[in-house]
């Protein structure tokens, strides 16, 4: 078969699942990947022939694809910030909305270049949030926590592979203090999703992502933040700052909790799709 044929039978297969785009978008990556082509020499080479063990690597692929489970599983790997983190069913896939919420942290530090700038990620997963920060802001000293040592495992693999020097420590946020090290900045993914909406994630999100780092403990959807937002106020230097990735539907509900706190210049902003997705506020 050559490249183009087999183009073919992953979009046909693929897009009652996913839609004509995102089968084709899925289809490059895993081409790229599988056959250590670029976009452009996909694109010129298409009518080459596909060896057999490529063509049943690829096709045990598809296989995987069409039980929903997805592709940056299958791959082992996400994009995320134009670097490559390692992935498995352990951790999140990093999501683009998070990568606005990185955005604003490195606006954020860039004010402060200069000073000593202690930065604090919670719930980290891949590192993807810590190991980015590292990369922008090299004057930085950053450190990241997670409860599972399966995903610290994935975050040090990742910042090893990216050459980073992010501190990683394993901690109960709900359970244990934050160390009082007087954090410039505490930022933080936590779990968000609330029991009641499970039936509207996605298969491929609901069947296969750690339901750990998807859903709140209990019936309380705040839970994360209101344990880290407590804590911060311990950790933080005057003037210190709380950023968080948030559920869309809990907006007023992060922002009156950060005031109740007596956190001050609590900020909502929306992502690029107009939904509310981030907090900023200052102790």
């Amino acid at each position: 078969m050559t490249i183009s044929e087999i183009q073919k039978d992953f979009w046909e297969a693929l897009a009652p699942l996913y839609g004509d785009r995102e089968a084709k978008s899925i289809t490059k990556m895993v081409l790229e990947k599988e056959l250590e082509l670029s976009s452009t020499k996909l694109s010129f080479e298409r009518f080459r022939l596909v060896t057999q063990p490529q063509q049943q690597s690829l096709q045990a692929i598809l296989k995987r694809l069409l039980k929903n489970e997805p592709v940056q599983y299958v791959l082992g790997e996400a994009d995320f910030f134009g670097l490559k983190f390692k992935v498995n069913e352990h951790v999140l896939i990093p999501r683009p909305e998070t990568e606005e919420l990185v955005e604003w942290a490195v606006s954020i530090a860039r004010e402060h270049k200069g000073e000593n700038l202690q930065i604090l990620d919670i719930g980290t997963g891949t590192g993807c949030i810590p190991i980015t920060l590292a990369k922008s802001l090299p004057f930085a000293h950053i450190e990241a926590c997670d409860v599972s040592e399966e995903a610290l495992t994935i975050a040090e693999e990742n910042n090893n592979q990216l050459k980073t020097k992010v501190k990683f420590f394993k901690l109960d946020i709900l359970n244990d203090p934050l160390p009082d090290a007087g954090y410039n900045l505490i930022i933080s993914n936590p779990p968000y999703i609330a029991r009641e909406e499970k039936n509207e994630l996605a298969p491929h999100v609901l069947n296969f992502e750690p339901h750990l780092a998807l859903f709140a403990p209990g019936s309380d959807a705040l839970i994360f933040y209101k344990a880290i937002a407590e804590k911060a106020l311990a950790a933080l230097k005057q003037n210190g700052l709380v950023l968080f990735e948030i559920n869309a539907a809990m907006g007023a509900e992060v922002v009156n909790l950060l005031k109740t706190l007596n956190y001050i210049e609590v900020e909502l902003r929306t992502d690029l799709s107009g939904k509310d997705r981030m907090v900023k506020a200052k102790k």
